[in-house]
């Protein structure tokens, strides 16, 4: 995610308001540029499907990670991206590390437009390496979230929804086949806060913008469950406009006809002005946002029998480790009393400017602030 352009009008009237935190460039410690290496077809998965219901998959889920800033990265040329925003090139050792503390959801970001050609096909490289870092979660036996990210191709308005969902269904088509045959570890998310990038309502949204977010949901939905193979009963994440977590958005989610196993996936960092305000306090307040958020997911989802994940949570560094901790208890044990499991954004940064997100330093597989990860286990218990 780039850091986020928010008019402080907007977010102190909506103090729900999922502001993404999905991936700015950053200047952390040990960035490389070198390239991936990749092999001639990464080796496939392939698995059952144990788990017959969404709900069931939740229940098992105890906390996730975010391999931010990487693969979800636009910048370079081919398999350049992957470090072309200061990470460094992902390791099944750094996997390895973050199943080692007790994390056991792996979402893995991806940007797949510029890595298109003219016709929508993906690069064949590309969607190697994406296999081969999904493989590292499926190896630690993690539940792995895939999606699609920084894409600059749609803008959900009604001149562009007809070529959008052309794009969509072409990309996923190709996304699905790929890892059909992976059991119920892996798990399709459609779109990362779909929105109207870089206009007024960018992150509140507009009732038709809303509605056409819900048909970029259910072509991906209807686009999986073609491709047949374990994908007919695979988990799919859909989202609110923006991902966001105000209520107005949250109520507008359109479940797709004949869904089947799907997850709604929410993204919120609150308070704000503590968790992502790069320019807000370093004091933790709880001002009863965190508990008003998972109210209004237990009632409009939760009590209907709808699961949800919040795919994106976390507080910047501001140098404030005691406030930070007190805001992950607040959070975690608020979303574990309504069954919610949380994914922490690490986009490997530390600078509070640049979203500092970071708990993993991958230059050296070691913690950056080993207390939080401390926290999250004490929290989350046995």
């Amino acid at each position: 995610m780039r850091i986020k352009q928010m008019v402080s009008a907007v977010l102190t009237a909506a103090m729900l308001i999922c502001v993404s935190g999905c991936g700015s460039k950053n200047d952390s410690s040990g960035g490389s540029e070198s390239t991936v290496s990749t092999v001639p077809s990464s080796p496939d998965r392939p698995g059952e499907m144990n788990i017959t219901s969404a709900a069931d998959v939740v229940k098992q889920m105890r906390i996730g990670w975010n391999l931010g800033n990487t693969l979800d990265a636009t910048g370079g040329e081919g398999l350049t991206a992957e470090t072309s925003w200061g990470c460094p090139v992902t390791t099944k050792e750094m996997i390895d590390k973050i199943k080692g503390a007790g994390f056991n959801v792996l979402r893995v970001p991806v940007s797949w437009g510029t890595h298109l050609d003219e016709e929508g096909n993906i690069d064949k490289a590309w969607l190697d390496r994406v296999q081969e870092v999904v493989n590292y979660g499926i190896d630690n036996d993690m539940f792995v979230i895939l999606n699609t990210h920084h894409e600059e191709w749609y803008m959900p308005t009604k001149d562009h929804v007809e070529s959008d969902l052309i794009t969509l269904e072409k990309l996923w088509q190709q996304i699905a086949e790929r890892f059909k045959d992976y059991g119920d570890k892996l798990m399709f998310e459609g779109l990362n806060e779909p929105r109207l990038r870089g206009q007024g309502a960018e992150w509140t949204g507009n009732k038709s913008a809303r509605e056409i977010v819900n048909q970029y949901e259910e072509t991906f939905v209807k686009t999986v469950r073609a491709t047949g193979g374990n994908n007919e009963q695979r988990i799919l994440f859909i989202s609110p406009y923006a991902a966001s977590s105000t209520r107005e958005n949250l109520l507008a989610v359109k479940i797709p006809e004949n869904a089947g196993n799907v997850i709604v996936s929410v993204h919120a960092y609150l308070p704000y002005d503590f968790a992502l305000n790069t320019k807000g306090t370093s004091f933790y307040e709880n001002d009863g946002s965190i508990d008003t958020l998972m109210d209004n997911i237990q009632s409009i989802f939760l009590d209907n029998g709808i699961p949800v994940v919040i795919t994106e949570f976390g507080c910047i560094n501001k140098g404030n480790s005691e406030d930070r901790l007190k805001c992950i208890e607040d959070y975690l044990t608020a979303a574990n009393k309504k069954g919610v499991p949380c994914v922490w954004w690490d986009n490997n940064s530390r600078v509070t400017t640049s979203e500092g997100f970071g708990l993993l330093n991958r230059a050296n597989n070691t913690w950056y602030f080993p207390e939080i990860i401390d926290k999250i286990n004490k929290i989350m218990g046995e």
